[in-house]
């Protein structure tokens, strides 16, 4: 046989191992797991630290997990798209990564709607969050569940933000949600969106102002470096969303899919733990190198005013009026 005739029959099988490894004379499998937070990110570490030994825990070391953590597998669209074809096993996301799949997301981006971080995580905890599974499995993905991303914050290269006219024409990066890019524009900024693989080369070149994030991903991605001033705008909360391809999962025995249900649940209560515990850490290290400037709770107040009318472009145009309601309504219990 030509070498050129077995590289293409290779190639298939190339691409299968890169997924889900096994051979009728090994008895151990391997997984793999990308992720794009930094590697000393909160979520990161969980994966590192806990999945990995979950699985070789419950699985007597039958099924072993390669952790991906740091864009090493690609950006965040790169590792959604591999998961969708099932050529990549398992992924830890931010949620707005998939609204681009399942629109249903958006209602749990909306601007100002979570005043902690109980309150959210409750909410995709429970009725809201089954629904968003649904939709995500009818899209080929298995819904793991959700880490703690956290309130996201602004910083910008060009001067503190005190006042809404301070957000006039800042040039924002944004994640690919069209509700958060609507609540930014409502605002009177020039938001972009752009994938998080771009963005400290953005930053440092002055291709955009700003950005927004929590500040454990504005510590560990090292934004202070190349952004001067941050605000406690807390304007979203946002979710990881850890999800798995269906076509993947369901080659591994009931017994190991079984195993991975149970270590991504341990690992995430072990993340939202960790969250909290490096939030506050985080600012401080911050505050250290950036200008940090409190926003008022008058400025708050405006900010959601502005952006309240997006709440209605979600309900006609992404999510429907009965999961919106579902939202606001568990917002609102007590």
């Amino acid at each position: 046989m030509k070498n050129s005739s077995l590289t293409s029959l290779l190639k298939p099988l190339t691409l299968a191992t890169l997924l889900l490894v096994s051979a009728p004379s090994q008895a151990q499998q391997k997984l793999q797991i990308a992720g794009n937070f930094a590697t000393e990110h909160p979520s990161s570490v969980a994966v590192e630290k806990v999945f990995k030994a979950e699985i070789a825990k419950r699985t007597n070391n039958e099924l072993q997990v390669d952790v991906f953590p740091a864009m090493q597998l690609g950006g965040a669209k790169e590792n959604v798209d591999a998961v969708r074809s099932g050529t990549l096993a398992l992924t830890w996301v931010g949620a707005a990564y998939m609204s681009r799949i399942v629109p249903e997301l958006e209602a749990v981006a909306l601007p100002f709607v979570f005043p902690n971080r109980e309150v959210a995580l409750r909410v995709i905890d429970g009725v809201v969050g089954d629904v968003i599974e649904k939709k995500l499995q009818d899209k080929g993905f298995t819904s793991l569940g959700w880490m703690e991303l956290g309130m996201r914050h602004i910083t910008n290269s060009r001067g503190p933000i005190s006042s809404v006219a301070d957000l006039k024409g800042l040039k924002l990066r944004l994640q690919p949600s069209e509700t958060h890019l609507s609540s930014f524009r409502a605002l009177g900024s020039n938001p972009v969106s752009m994938d998080v693989k771009e963005l400290y080369s953005a930053l440092e070149q002055h291709v955009v102002d700003a950005q927004e994030n929590p500040y454990t991903v504005i510590s560990a991605s090292r934004y202070g470096e190349v952004q001067k001033h941050l605000s406690n705008s807390g304007h979203f909360f946002d979710f990881i969303a850890v999800i798995g391809s269906k076509k993947a999962l369901d080659q591994l025995k009931p017994e190991h899919q079984k195993a991975v249900r149970e270590a991504m649940t341990a690992t995430i209560a072990y993340q939202r733990k960790l969250a909290i515990e490096t939030e506050s850490k985080a600012l401080g290290e911050l505050k250290k190198t950036m200008t940090y400037t409190e926003i008022s709770p008058a400025m708050r107040e405006e900010m959601r005013k502005l952006t309240a009318p997006v709440i209605d472009e979600v309900v006609k145009k992404r999510a429907g009026a009965a999961l919106v309601d579902q939202v606001l309504s568990e917002v609102a219990k007590k």
